[in-house]
């Protein structure tokens, strides 16, 4: 991106308005959960862990004092160890995701984005997606009352979706659509809606394997309607020191690659949790019907083009 297209987006009334109902998608969301007894976590930027992924990304890393750093991914090993420290936490988490090339033109990808990460200690599945569709609702529904002008004045009139979002097995979407179920899904839905029961392959080490149903995983993927796509991820986390090794194992994935993970969980313990993280991008994209996720943030980072500010 050119200076002079910077300028040109400045003077875009969309983005105006698109900032704005950003900026209170936040502060909303942060109310919902504070008022519900979550801690706020500073986010991490760089560690010296961060999430694996199940999909390739390149590996950003930074040296410092000699010491190699991870520029965070996710917080997922944050916030389950933060976990010892309060039951219920969330934090507006600055990812850098470097995606294949591929991806560019799906109009929900950005290499550097923020996701709001919440996680509950000694919760299920089922509570943790119960708390998602609230804050989805309640966010909607303070936008909706709130920017309700900005949101006639871009041509957007939202539906607030109603209790409990429809759920659809991995398995069935797959079977029904194969590898293009969440594109299809989402461009048949007009509510959002779960696919859970995620196969094992599909996913990370940390997500935890249904003790009765082996290789189906307690997870699950909100998908926005409109085919603006997956919305949401999260589930149940792995607790157990030797399950978590043997998942590592199938993963072909080495125990030291997640050293000071591992070490913290071995001497401290690691909380039974659920929890999930919600692209703040690209709900801000849902909620004001943006044809592309750069046009609801200032300084946006593309993938496979140099963007200089």
């Amino acid at each position: 991106m050119e200076i002079e297209e910077y300028g040109e987006k400045f003077a875009s009334p969309f983005l105006k308005k698109a900032l704005k109902i950003h900026s209170d998608t936040r502060r909303f969301m942060s109310d919902f959960l504070k008022d519900r007894g979550f801690i706020e976590l500073p986010p991490v930027i760089i560690s010296g862990v961060t999430d694996p992924l199940n999909h390739p990304t390149s590996r950003s890393q930074i040296e410092i004092y000699g010491h190699i750093y991870e520029l965070t991914k996710s917080m997922i090993f944050h916030k389950q160890l933060a976990l010892h420290i309060a039951d219920k936490i969330f934090a507006f988490s600055p990812n850098i995701r470097l995606e294949p090339e591929k991806r560019k033109t799906t109009g929900r990808h950005l290499i550097e984005f923020t996701q709001i990460d919440v996680e509950m200690r000694n919760t299920t599945r089922e509570e943790i997606m119960d708390l998602g569709e609230d804050l989805v609702i309640y966010t909607m529904k303070k936008i909706t009352e709130q920017d309700g002008d900005l949101l006639s004045s871009l041509g957007r009139k939202l539906k607030i979706p109603s209790k409990p979002f429809k759920k659809i097995t991995f398995t069935d979407a797959y079977n029904e659509f194969s590898d293009k179920f969440e594109e299809e899904l989402s461009k048949k839905a007009k509510e959002p809606f779960w696919i859970i029961d995620i196969p094992l392959k599909e996913r990370e080490f940390y997500d935890r394997e249904d003790p009765k149903r082996p290789g189906v995983l307690l997870d699950m993927d909100l998908i926005y309607p409109e085919g603006f796509g997956e919305a949401a991820s999260g589930g149940e986390r792995e607790f157990e020191l030797n399950q978590i090794y043997t998942r590592i194992a199938k993963k072909n994935q080495k125990p030291e690659q997640f050293k000071w993970y591992i070490e913290f969980g071995k001497k401290f313990g690691f909380p039974k949790s659920a929890g999930f993280g919600i692209g703040i991008e690209r709900f801000v994209r849902f909620i004001t019907g943006a044809k592309r996720i750069e046009d609801v943030t200032p300084f946006p980072k593309g993938i496979g083009e140099f963007f200089p500010l």
